[in-house]
């Protein structure tokens, strides 16, 4: 790692920890800690809900599958443009609005709120659940940071992880949501930047497409777009299976609280088309990104093919180029790690301490009890992170689908079902979620993404359960209809 790169690097999560400061003494009561005060502009919203998403796996994870799997993998990235699209189309607005409305600052709020659950049921599963997947989740990304340290700072990994986990913990924990808002939309922007400008500066260097086709062809791996599977049904199954991370995006707390935080409805329209373009062009760069690298490197496995990213930085770039683009890499992973803590934060403070333990606590308190909670899951996503065999984006796509199978549908119920009851919210979530679980651990994972049975297994138990106990509470029904109009207006 040469000097300039070093300083680049340096300079940049500098400037990180002082976000996280001056925003230290803007969050003094929990709705400004959690969700800003509901202040967010289009920009800030957008960029930071789309690179809250994309974390270390959108650099490293995605070209990494590419780089193995060839065009069959495109599929991933068709199913999270098609997902994001249809999250800002159909949820964003009705969420927002829904969420002032029953004044929810979280996701298990807005069930317990929505739904009219009287015992707490919903609020609590669903936050044991947040907590869990985020744990993850989290460990994901600091399994990122380590390799990242490791491969440009020459730092043992267990050590990366330990320093790139301090970094990212210390401005979540100062600055709460403010903070990593405005840090995303900085790291945003500088995500897209590298990941169009590599492929870009990289594809002359490789010999083109000739040279990635030869590469390909002599490494046996294929340019079908349609799986070579030995029956149609096969090929399709593949091809949903890809396609189903998309489904994803309807469950995810830390994109869905963007969407919670922004000043008004008003403002979802430009963020959307931000968004939706942002999100094109990186996941096209990193679709790119794979190809050129199966032409420019060989044998990497083994989870080596996750740093194929960090090799084209390193060895085709000046130095000082160089250092931005690694802080790019260090970005994506930070801009979703820290939502995770923060919405983690959000479960033990709000959902458990404020609603369960001491109803009557300051909002000084509160906070307080959120930047603790804050260390906690940092420390427990750490230790699952100082496993370095597992790959990127196999802990992300765990994690992705249980978010997705236990809270998809209850979203999309949520904000389009009149009749829907807090019994069948709560049946479907843990239905879905025992049912994701049970296909990941008897192996049937490998046939088909588990969150397509869990998502399919949690919508079927929520139309069942609505079939035989129906919505009858009028002020949620009012509530509801008072919703639909305001959309309609």
């Amino acid at each position: 790692m040469s000097n300039p790169t070093l300083i680049t690097f340096i300079a940049y999560l500098i400037f990180l920890l002082g976000i996280g400061f001056f925003f230290y003494h803007r969050s003094a009561s929990i709705e400004d800690y959690l969700l800003g005060g509901r202040g967010m502009g289009s920009w800030v919203t957008a960029l930071s809900a789309q690179a809250s998403d994309m974390s270390g796996w959108l650099l490293m994870g995605l070209p990494g599958a590419i780089y193995l799997g060839g065009m069959g993998q495109v599929w991933i990235a068709i199913g999270l443009f098609v997902g994001t699209f249809l999250n800002w189309v159909l949820v964003s607005a009705r969420l927002r609005i829904y969420t002032q409305k029953t004044n929810a600052i979280t996701l298990p709020c807005f069930f317990e709120a929505r739904f009219g659950d009287p015992t707490g049921l919903l609020r609590i599963v669903s936050a044991i659940i947040i907590l869990i997947f985020f744990a993850i989740y989290a460990s994901s990304g600091l399994v990122a940071t380590g390799l990242l340290f490791e491969s440009t700072f020459g730092v043992n990994y267990s050590v990366a992880v330990a320093l790139g986990g301090f970094i990212i913990i210390t401005y979540t924990f100062l600055g709460g949501f403010m903070a990593v808002c405005w840090t995303d939309l900085l790291q945003g922007a500088l995500m897209v930047f590298a990941i169009v400008v590599v492929p870009v500066l990289t594809y002359n260097r490789a010999g083109g497409i000739a040279a990635v086709s030869k590469a390909m062809d002599l490494k046996n791996i294929s340019s079908a777009l349609l799986p070579e599977a030995g029956t149609l049904p096969i090929a399709l199954c593949m091809i949903i299976s890809s396609m189903a991370w998309g489904l994803g995006y309807f469950g995810q707390p830390h994109i869905l609280v963007r969407f919670m935080s922004i000043k008004s409805v008003d403002k979802l329209g430009k963020s959307m088309t931000i968004a939706i373009i942002w999100v094109f062009l990186s996941l096209s760069g990193a679709v790119i990104v794979g190809f050129i690298g199966i032409a420019m490197y060989d044998g990497l496995t083994g989870g080596e093919q996750e740093k194929v990213f960090i090799y084209m930085i390193r060895d085709l770039f000046n130095p000082w180029f160089g250092g931005i683009l690694l802080a790019a890499i260090f970005s994506a992973i930070m801009s979703t790690i820290d939502s995770q803590l923060l919405v983690s934060s959000s479960a033990l403070s709000e959902d458990f301490y404020c609603k369960a333990i001491k109803r009557q606590a300051s909002d000084k308190e509160i906070v307080w009890v959120g930047r603790a909670c804050v260390i906690i899951i940092s420390v427990i996503a750490l230790v699952m992170a100082l496993d370095r065999d597992n790959t990127i984006l196999g802990i992300v796509s765990y994690a992705w689908g249980g978010f997705g199978a236990a809270f998809g549908p209850l979203v999309l119920f949520a904000l389009f079902s009149r009749k829907t009851t807090w019994q069948s919210a709560l049946a479907g979530m843990v239905t879905g979620t025992v049912v994701l679980v049970l296909w990941k651990q008897i192996g049937l994972g490998e046939k088909m993404y588990e969150i397509v049975p869990g998502f399919a297994a949690n919508c079927m138990t929520i139309i069942l359960f609505n079939l035989i106990i129906g919505q009858k509470n009028e002020n949620i029904l009012k509530e509801f209809d008072a919703v639909v109009n305001e959309i309609k207006r």
